[in-house]
């Protein structure tokens, strides 16, 4: 019997799949559990239509995402950092502040696991912090960090 899975199921496949399963298996195990449904034409048909309509969500958000990344791009952010004698700072600036500083300077909510930091900035300079808006796009933000 051919079954659309509804759900992922361990050693079957994920969800949206057709797979083909014994007739047993199907009945007393993934239609009651409503895991999947049975392959009629007309759930054959539903599926291609939920598939497009993903397909076509998924692009829209990676078109977002390109075009946040084009703007975040021409633009860049001033953090303050106290500094004291010989140019020696005290504490560091970290994805909190550089996604706070986003919001405060540019109007842009961008949560701050989305910026890839290897470890927090902590002397006076211009870096550049790379922003993983999706899967295929990341941004590249100037943070210019200067003394208090």
């Amino acid at each position: 019997m051919d079954v659309i899975l509804l759900e992922d199921v361990k050693s079957l496949g994920k969800k949206g799949d057709l797979v083909k399963v014994s007739d047993g298996y199907a009945r007393n195990f993934i239609l009651p559990k409503k895991l999947g449904l049975e392959a009629t034409p007309k759930n054959l048909n539903d599926l291609k239509l939920q598939k497009a309509a993903q397909e076509k969500r998924e692009r829209e958000i990676l078109e977002e995402a390109r075009t946040l990344a084009g703007t975040i791009a021409q633009k860049n952010i001033v953090l303050k950092l106290k500094t004291g004698e010989g140019g020696r700072t005290f504490g560091s600036i970290s994805t909190k502040e550089i996604a706070q500083a986003l919001k405060d300077q540019l109007g842009l909510e961008i949560d701050k696991k989305k910026l890839v930091l290897a470890e927090p900035l902590r002397n006076i300079g211009t870096y550049t912090v790379p922003i993983k808006l999706h899967a295929k796009v990341t941004a590249e933000l100037k943070v210019r960090v200067d003394q208090m």
